[in-house]
């Protein structure tokens, strides 16, 4: 035996086999190994006898295959490892240059939805003075197409597509194309609209515009209580006469102020059109007002326009029953009532010289021009006398008037279906 050999049988070797010179040379110092103790250990056998479990537990054997079967998983993690940081790496990378990736794989997303839409409504106004891009921008902003670009190169296609400003109807998810015909098409225009007759006094004509746009009435009540807030001279006592009757369309969203304030500039438009001075807006239409409860027929504006100015050119009492009715709250009579004739009020023009403190109702185009360009005539009196044509009598004589006066109430008891005009 080598002396390396004795070495490493002093590292491996049981402490009792290795303990001194003279044991192992056989010299036994402490029990006599009895017949059929083991033999000495080799250096192998020592190893595998320090790895032996206490307690009597049989040993865990070691062999390649319990190596072999921890592989897989240090493979595995090794794997995930490398997968993990890969997609971490493709994330960062998909992130920031999603569109390069894109183009250099043909992965192209389609920019364009298909079809009409997915039956939700959206409300898209197209203001004046925006442009196609404005448009396109909005459109893809509230969910309607699905790009800007699949609306927009649409417009580049075809540069005479022009838009009429306005609140369209149109849905969710709509195809470039789609979307297009529908802003194209006036029957998506969505209009709050409401129609308001020459005649109506004020109260009437908040009426029909809330029946017509659906805003309260007391939004529309509110909204009259200061005229000044229009620019409607101090002099008019309140709104009356100064909203213009015609058809009107709003958009949605706007409120009851905003429709008062259009109907207002309208007849500021009109009056303007007409060539009436802004100090003279108040008296033509107060003209005009009487002009319109009075007369029924065309050619009748123009002379009753004349017995207005005649009377006044006189000094004389006006005597008109709408404006004196107007006074005492009183409607729909052609005769005044006692109370009317007797109140004290700056509408009864029975008691009254002169025009009347304001107007009376709301006049159209026809009752303004009128009151700036009466007919030639005489005439000092009028009397309809057949209240379902409206045909009139116009008299120069106290006495040729108390003739159609007498001609109306023979009209109205002519029979029961006239008896009803004259209420």
């Amino acid at each position: 035996m080598s002396e390396n050999d004795d070495n490493w049988d002093a590292i491996f070797r049981p402490a009792q086999e290795s303990a001194a010179p003279d044991q192992r040379r056989g010299e036994p110092t402490g029990p006599v190994a009895t017949e059929g103790a083991p033999a000495p250990l080799s250096r192998r056998a020592a190893r595998d006898a320090r790895e032996r479990p206490r307690a009597g537990r049989a040993p865990k054997e070691r062999t390649s295959g319990s190596r072999r079967r921890r592989w897989p998983w240090v493979l595995g993690i090794v794997i995930v490892l490398i997968l993990g940081g890969a997609a971490g790496g493709a994330w960062y990378v998909w992130t920031n240059y999603e569109t390069q990736v894109r183009e250099a794989l043909g992965w192209e997303l389609p920019n364009d939805y298909e079809g009409a839409g997915n039956g939700t409504e959206v409300l898209v106004t197209i203001y004046s003075g925006e442009i196609g891009a404005d448009v396109a921008e909005s459109l893809t902003e509230q969910g309607v197409t699905m790009t800007f670009d699949a609306f927009y190169d649409l417009l580049l296609a075809d540069p005479s597509i022009s838009f009429i400003p306005g609140t369209y109807r149109l849905q969710e998810e709509m195809s470039a194309q789609s979307a297009l015909d529908a802003l194209l098409d006036p029957e998506n225009k969505v209009e709050l609209s409401a129609t308001v007759r020459e005649g109506l006094r004020a109260g009437e004509v908040i009426e029909a515009l809330s029946a017509g746009t659906g805003i309260a009435l007391e939004e529309y009540e509110a909204a009259i209580v200061d005229p000044s807030i229009y620019g409607i001279p101090e002099v008019a006592p309140n709104i009356e006469g100064y909203l213009f009757p015609a058809t009107y369309r709003f958009e949605p969203g706007t409120t009851a102020e905003d429709h008062i304030r259009t109907l207002v500039d309208e007849m500021f438009a009109r009056l303007d059109a007409a060539g009436v001075a802004e100090e003279d807006r108040h008296t033509v239409l107060t003209k005009a007002s009487l002009i319109q409860r009075e007369a029924r027929l065309a050619d009748d504006f123009y002379r009753v326009a004349r017995v207005i100015e005649n009377r006044l050119a006189e000094d004389a009492l006006l005597q008109f029953d709408s404006a004196t009715q107007y006074g005492a709250g009183e409607t729909g009579s052609v005769w005044s009532s006692g109370d009317a004739l007797g109140a004290e009020n700056p509408y009864n023009t029975y008691a009254n010289p002169g025009l009347p403190i304001g107007p009376i109702a709301a006049p159209g185009d026809v009752a303004i021009d009128a009151a700036l360009n009466p007919a030639e005539g005489d005439w000092f009196y009028f009397v309809t006398i057949n209240l379902a044509t409206g045909e009139t009598k116009f008299s120069e004589t106290l006495a040729e008037h108390e003739v159609g006066v007498a001609e109306l109430r023979a009209w109205c008891r002519a029979s029961e279906e006239n008896a009803v005009y004259c209420e």
